[in-house]
């Protein structure tokens, strides 16, 4: 869900911030991705389609409210005739409450999250949920339901000399419980601190850096039956550097996410590393076209050991068309390749899909 809300973001943000004086925007689309793997896996080739939906409404000046959910389709086709798992349903809803309580200072959210995706699944499609989730792959729609929770957090911004600007924020997650697996315990997950720490500002030749640092702990889950999961803290480094290029823009970024050891627990979730690179150019095609070529490439580490092993590579390349079709509504069309390597018990097994997507948003 998180993953689907920051596709439509992203892809539309200059719409966005064209339409900031509208009171009411409404973003659509629809995504398919999919992977096909070389022999020597457990998986033949892992799909899904996603239709993100999401709604944003201003109340007077100060308060931002958001509705944002998707229904979405995934396959596992098995290799050796084990046939296909299937999942499709609504995913989770968030309902976001944004606050200014001190304009251009302090912002203070709310975000409640209505179960409306998958609980109790059979065990069957347990395989399909853990194929989606990898962040290598990086699919839009990760997880498709919870028992719910709720989300409150502050963030806040302050001048730093003349041009650069300095913020923090914080938020604590509530997560309700519920029975993940058909027939199985119910599971509490454990609640969850965050802390983000961030930095921008313009430097020489029209420049702009955008840094952050992210610290997430979690506390274990309960899986009933005194038995627990725990899963280590998460690091999370971002920076990014936009600057003019010609009659263009250039973006480049990149961001590690580090997960620590798992504190002691019955079933601790193993290390992990994530590092991603890329780039992104917005050339103008005219007043109301942009051709935004992009390159990206993602590595994966993991492992329950001091030295972590690889799991794979994925190089994606690609572009987005963004169009203006009217003064309230702009249009994206997205069409990326990406491949690489998945590491399994020393084999390596060639991976290869395409990421086609068409989004729109609108204000009145």
């Amino acid at each position: 869900m998180i993953r689907a809300r920051l596709l439509l973001g992203f892809l539309l943000m200059p719409g966005m911030l064209a339409a900031q004086a509208g009171s009411t925007v409404g973003r659509a689309g629809a995504t398919f991705e999919s992977y096909t793997f070389g022999t020597g896996l457990a998986f033949r080739r892992i799909s899904e389609f996603t239709i993100p939906i999401g709604v944003t409404q201003r109340v007077g000046d100060r308060l931002v409210i958001d509705v944002s959910s998707a229904f979405a389709r995934a396959s596992v086709n098995v290799s050796g005739g084990g046939g296909t798992i299937t999942h499709s349903g609504l995913v989770d809803t968030d309902l976001r409450a944004t606050v200014s309580v001190i304009p251009g200072k302090l912002v203070f959210t709310l975000v409640g999250t209505i179960p409306t995706g998958a609980t109790a699944v059979p065990d069957t499609t347990i395989p399909l949920f853990g194929a989606t989730a990898t962040d290598l792959l990086g699919f839009t729609t990760p997880s498709f339901g919870s028992g719910g929770g709720v989300s409150a957090g502050f963030a806040s911004a302050f001048k730093m000399g003349q041009n650069w600007a300095v913020g923090t924020g914080a938020s604590y997650r509530y997560s309700a419980s519920y029975v993940p697996v058909k027939g199985g315990s119910e599971m509490s997950p454990g609640g969850e601190m965050r802390a983000r720490f961030g930095l921008e500002g313009p430097f020489g030749g029209g420049k702009y850096f955008r840094g952050a640092l992210v610290y997430t702990t979690t506390a274990a889950n309960d899986l009933g039956a005194s038995r627990q999961s725990t899963i280590g803290d998460r690091i999370l480094g971002y920076a990014a550097v936009s600057m003019p290029l010609g009659n263009s823009h250039l973006s480049l970024y990149g961001w590690d996410m580090r997960r620590i050891r798992a504190r002691p627990g019955a079933v601790p979730v193993p290390r992990g590393n994530v590092l991603a690179v890329g780039g992104r150019l917005d050339h103008p095609l005219g007043p109301k076209a942009t051709l935004s070529p992009s390159l990206e490439f993602r590595h994966e580490l993991t492992g329950p050991f001091q030295t972590m092993e690889l799991l794979g590579y994925l190089l994606r390349t690609g572009t987005d068309l963004r169009y203006r079709l009217s003064d309230r509504a702009t249009g994206v069309i997205q069409a990326q390749l990406a491949f690489g390597t998945l590491h399994d018990g020393g084999r390596s097994v060639s991976i290869v899909g395409p990421r086609l997507g068409a989004l729109i948003e609108w204000t009145r």
